[in-house]
This record gives structure tokens, C-alpha cells and sequence, in this order.
């Protein structure tokens, strides 16, 4: 008798000012094995996620074997990602890439607290790959449009995960409305792919309040 193969779940689109503020995770079961899902404070869940931006900084963080961490930064905030011995695809595509560069991540949500109880939100890559700036572009129109979507769907009745996020995050939905379209009029005034010319613009268009080094390496 066939077993039919677990559908992998839906990586969400979402810009990192969201991305960051994900704080809250939870399971749908008691099932130890249970999917872990980040919520997002637009009202979705998310076990994975999908992001196009600028690899800025890696670095090998390891101790006792590699263990990789890259700053992705895109129009609105920074992503970091981790990778290791148990994502090696990922750690070797990030050993291997130059930054700057331009990249599409898919990957789970991960959330740890440091010693002074803030919590760090951030991913461990299931695939990391090189793509060119029309692919990021691309990305930005679709996740601003997804995240309008979610904003306008934030008071359906019907909604548990925007419930769930008024209990959870005190936050207005509509600020992550504007941040995506500031990107998208980023995007109208970008005079193209910024790492033909100057490398030092791929840091441009971060807010710098989800932009700061973690002193803590999570353990994934």
C-alpha cells in the first residue's frame, strides 16, 4: 500500500519589515512532529517563507564546523540567514557566492531570544540562488501586492490569523501597506540593477531598524 508524499507547505512572500517583527510561532496540533508556523502580523501563517534581495555580508560563524550567516537586505529591511552542516546546499551556495549579489531564499522561519529577552527572527535557507535584478524586481511587485492583500483582508470576520495577530502583536497592519508601496515607488525611481555600478548602493533602501547584527547566533 503507497504512502503518498507530504505536500511541502506554501513559502509566503513577505518583505523583511514584516519578516522581523514575526515574532509569535505556534502549531495547529499537539503532534510533536507538528509544522512550526511563524505569524505574521498581517494576518497569515507561515512555516516558509520566499525573499529576492541583496546578499550584502556572509560569514562563517562556526565554531567547530562551518556555519554560515548572510545579511540579505531588500527596499525595506535586513533578513539573516543561517545555514550549517544540516542545510548544506545552502552553506555551500553561500560559501561560494560574492557579495554583492543578488539572491532568492527560500527557507523556515526561525525565532530565539538573547540573554536580554529580545527575540530575533530569522531563516534557515532551504535553497539559495543567484538571480539577476529584473528577478528582483519582480519579486518586490508581487510581495507589495501580496501584503496589500493581507492588509485588506486583516478585519474579514472569518480571519483567525489576523485575530490571532491583534492578540499577539500591537501593531497597525496599515504600516506594512505603506512600507510596500515605498518599495514599489522605490522601485519606479530605481535607475536599474545598482551592482553594475556602485556596490556600495546595495545597502540602500533599508530603514536600518531591522538592520542591526544579531550578537547572538540562534541555534538552528
Amino acid at each position: 500500500m503507497s504512502q503518498s508524499a507530504p505536500t511541502r507547505e506554501v513559502a509566503r512572500r513577505v518583505f523583511a519589515t514584516e519578516f522581523n517583527d514575526a515574532g509569535f510561532t505556534f502549531t495547529e496540533s499537539d503532534d510533536e512532529r507538528a509544522p512550526v508556523y511563524a505569524l505574521l502580523p498581517t494576518g497569515e501563517s507561515a512555516n516558509r517563507v520566499f525573499f529576492v534581495g541583496t546578499l550584502t555580508e556572509k560569514e562563517d560563524v562556526g565554531e567547530d564546523s562551518e556555519y554560515w550567516r548572510g545579511r540579505i537586505v531588500d527596499p525595506t529591511g535586513t533578513f539573516f540567514v543561517y545555514a550549517g552542516q544540516y542545510q548544506p546546499e545552502a552553506a555551500s551556495k553561500l560559501r561560494e557566492l560574492d557579495a554583492p549579489a543578488y539572491v532568492a531564499v527560500v527557507g523556515k522561519p526561525r525565532t530565539y531570544e538573547t540573554d536580554d529577552g529580545t527575540v530575533r527572527v530569522s531563516v534557515r535557507p532551504e535553497s539559495i540562488t543567484e538571480v539577476d535584478a529584473a528577478t528582483r524586481d519582480r519579486w518586490v511587485v508581487e510581495t507589495a501586492n501580496r501584503t496589500i492583500e493581507r492588509v485588506a483582508a486583516f478585519d474579514d470576520d472569518g480571519n483567525e490569523y489576523a485575530r490571532m495577530a491583534r492578540e499577539e502583536y500591537d501593531v497597525d497592519p496599515e504600516t506594512y501597506k505603506a512600507a510596500a508601496l515605498s518599495a514599489l515607488e522605490d522601485l519606479d525611481e530605481s535607475t536599474g540593477d545598482e551592482l553594475a555600478g556602485d556596490s556600495s548602493a546595495a545597502g540602500d533602501g533599508t530603514d536600518g531598524s531591522a538592520a542591526d547584527e544579531p550578537t547572538e547566533t540562534p541555534d538552528l
